[in-house]
């Protein structure tokens, strides 16, 4: 694949789009189909293809395994977080009303920071997943 000019040219013009999908789809959820995980899976897509297209050692050049490794944990300390805040400011677990003095923007950002925390989430670890595998047989 290294040489093949056509297919590196086409996915650098592409991927950018992906990426850009991805995160409308992460932001839009709250308004529409979509969310923390669909966005996650459209981001990682974004790095497999980069992965097929320009090999892996360049794409974990691009994204070290150690820094996908800690998106992961950012990502679930995000999610965990934000339940931990709302039990300290005497809500339930993820009840997201005491977030803020309005309940209704509470709701909303404690819903955004949940997907944001999952998207994150996955994307890392679908990232992570692919690079193990995609390292196998490697001498």
């Amino acid at each position: 694949m290294k040489h093949n000019l056509i297919l590196r040219v086409v996915a650098k013009r592409f991927i950018p789009f992906i990426l850009l999908f991805a995160l409308y789809v992460q932001f839009h959820g709250d308004y529409g189909p979509g969310g923390g995980f669909q966005a996650g899976v459209i981001f990682a897509a974004a790095f497999v293809l980069y992965t097929l297209i320009y090999g892996l050692d360049e794409a974990q050049r691009v994204a070290r395994p150690a820094v996908v490794l800690c998106f992961v944990a950012l990502g679930l300390l995000l999610y965990a977080g934000t339940g931990v805040v709302s039990l300290f400011l005497g809500g339930n677990y993820l009840g997201y009303s005491v977030l803020l003095r309005d309940p209704l923007h509470g709701q909303h950002l404690g819903i955004f920071l949940i997907e944001l925390g999952v998207g994150i989430t996955v994307a890392a670890v679908m990232v992570s997943a692919f690079f193990c595998f995609a390292g196998r047989g490697r001498s």
